[in-house]
């Protein structure tokens, strides 16, 4: 009971921290705080940084007939300007105010593209230029905004007259004066350090003292060594922000090569971290592994990235700072969940998951987590981060870790975890022809008294996955048969898998071009029940789950194993 009132602390200490900082917002906002952000306005855009964001000219097409595809909804402005309309979709929103689709037009190379960008600038500056509130003007939106207006200048000022070139530079200038002014303040995670990150491609990209550039790269730096962790992973413990973070430090490093600029050695460090820890999160088909946050992979964006990773071998098999562990051999991939739950003030997309593991074997996965819809109703959210919708094991229908649902929490901050795992050893088991782990944690141990272990081995050329669940209470004491002892232990399918079982209990997997897989369990006969599948491309999909459910005072260990009785070739692994 006392972490879960240090939780509360914790949390009701962020909610007034965030409570404080969105009132210095909308003071730094007003008219006593305005003039700070005008000031010289630059003479010209130096340098037009990359853009390792995959663009389709088709959306720019249908940009131009006013049709806005922005985060996963289709809005039809009919011959308005986009920013005239009231959208109740808040990521609609902010994808549009960020102005990433600039690369589409850019994409495009036609000067009836460059025209509508700059039409669309033109707007942006006319309806939310001069006011600074609301969702154009959040910090986050603010730095995606800058980076993609200096990524895309090139386009927006094609066939500028002079009036729309100084009003341009003029609008960045204020936001990048407004962003400078706000960044430190910002909420702990990706958003602070995605500002750092434009505040530095503006010191190179925007005629600036040497001394601007100095402080922007100093604070970039600090950022990254605090938010970039020793094994590459980032602080949220989100593989999409290792994803998301290096498709703009990559073009950062250029844009500090091609200013004939040293990048400092943070920036460096972090690179050359993150880019296999990229890799420690894929599974044989390109995709990332559906842990805290991950929905349905791009395969295209991860190649894009990847294209710049000069690492060599096979990816690393222990990530113990993220908290993760990975065991791959035979064209076979596990990838588990063994870490701690992030700090609260970066828990918003984390999931009650730990050991949660999935299964790929060659290009097809087997044993999977829900994942999330990314673009989905936000009601859903709370079932995807749940316990439930991981291939681990629940107690008594609970969550191993706690979500906060107040709604006076949730205007501030979001639905951060408050509480769960506060111990996770884990203990790699590596040997000639096995990778293993062991690990347990005691995210039911302060409500029901016990802890959960599991050991995972991959065998036999990773024919054979062995597993071992066990449930005991601290000293090793017997467990008690109260009526709170009841253990789902959950395997979810992956939908494109057909499952079949014989009268022999014995249950398989089987792909439709790929490998076939056995499941089996010495202790409990293994059920088959419906399941969800969120992290579709399409959006969810009904899938199935194999179920051990018993009573831990009755059966405290159980030992389970996929093999695989068919194998359909795989390639190497990456």
């Amino acid at each position: 009971m006392a972490l879960v009132a240090g939780s509360t602390t914790r949390l009701w200490a962020l909610v007034a921290r965030e409570f404080w900082r969105k009132t210095r917002r909308r003071l730094r906002a007003g008219p006593l705080y305005r003039w700070r952000y005008s000031g010289r306005t630059p003479e010209r855009v130096l340098i037009a940084p990359p853009d390792l964001r995959l663009a389709d000219p088709q959306i720019a097409l249908e940009i131009y007939y006013g049709r806005y595809p922005l985060s996963g909804h289709l809005v039809e402005t009919g011959g308005r300007s986009p920013f005239q309309l009231d959208v109740p979709n808040r990521g609609w929103q902010k994808s549009l105010h960020g102005f990433r689709w600039l690369r589409h037009m850019r994409a495009t190379g036609t000067e009836l593209a460059a025209a509508n960008a700059r039409a669309l600038v033109t707007d942006w500056i006319a309806m939310h230029g001069n006011q600074i509130s609301g969702i154009a003007w959040e910090p986050g939106t603010t730095a995606k905004r800058v980076i993609a207006w200096l990524q895309h200048s090139s386009v927006v000022l094609q066939g500028a007259e002079f009036p729309f070139y100084r009003a341009f530079l003029k609008s960045l200038a204020v936001q990048i004066r407004y962003l400078r002014s706000m960044a430190r303040e910002m909420p702990d995670g990706e958003g602070r350090l995605r500002a750092r990150i434009a505040l530095a491609f503006a010191a190179l990209s925007l005629p600036a003292p040497a001394s601007a550039l100095r402080a922007a790269t100093r604070n970039l730096a600090e950022e990254l060594e605090h938010q970039i962790l020793p094994d590459g992973g980032h602080i949220s413990r989100k593989p999409m922000a290792v994803l998301e973070l290096l498709a703009d430090l990559l073009p950062l490093r250029q844009t500090y090569a091609n200013q004939a600029e040293a990048p400092p050695p943070a920036l460096i460090g972090a690179i050359d971290r993150m880019l296999p820890a990229l890799r420690f999160f894929r599974h044989q088909d390109g995709s990332l592994a559906r842990f805290n946050g991950m929905g349905a992979t791009i395969h295209d964006r991860i190649a894009t990235i990847m294209r710049h990773d000069d690492t060599a071998g096979a990816p690393l098999l222990h990530a113990p700072h993220s908290g993760y562990e990975r065991l791959t051999m035979g064209g076979v991939t596990v990838i588990a969940d063994t870490g701690l739950p992030p700090p609260v003030d970066v828990s918003n997309a984390a999931h009650a998951g730990c050991l949660a593991f999935e299964l790929s074997s060659g290009r097809q996965h087997f044993i999977v987590n829900a994942g999330i819809d990314t673009y989905g109703a936000p009601e859903f959210r709370p079932l995807a981060r749940a316990t439930a919708a991981h291939s681990t094991a629940t107690v008594n229908d609970t969550s191993s870790a706690r979500f906060s649902h107040s709604l006076r929490v949730s205007d501030l901050l979001g639905s951060p975890l408050i509480g769960g795992p506060q111990h996770v050893p884990c203990k790699r088991l590596d040997q000639k022809g096995v990778h293993g782990f062991v690990a347990r944690h005691d995210g039911y141990a302060a409500q029901f008294g016990f802890l959960h272990e599991r050991e995972l081995k991959l065998t036999t050329n990773g024919n054979v996955l062995a597993g071992r669940d066990r449930f005991l209470r601290p000293g090793n004491a017997a467990i008690r048969n109260n009526g709170r002892d009841f253990v789902t232990v959950r395997f979810h399918v992956h939908p494109d898998i057909g499952l079949l079982q014989d009268d022999h209990d014995r249950l398989t997997l089987a792909a439709a071009q790929g490998d076939t897989w056995v499941f089996t369990c010495a202790e409990v006969v293994p059920e088959v029940e419906e399941s969800i599948y969120f992290a579709g491309l399409s959006g969810p999909r009904r899938s199935r789950q194999i179920v051990l459910a018993f009573k831990a005072s009755e059966i405290a260990e159980v030992h389970w194993q996929l093999t695989r009785t068919n194998i359909a070739g795989y390639p190497e692994n990456n």
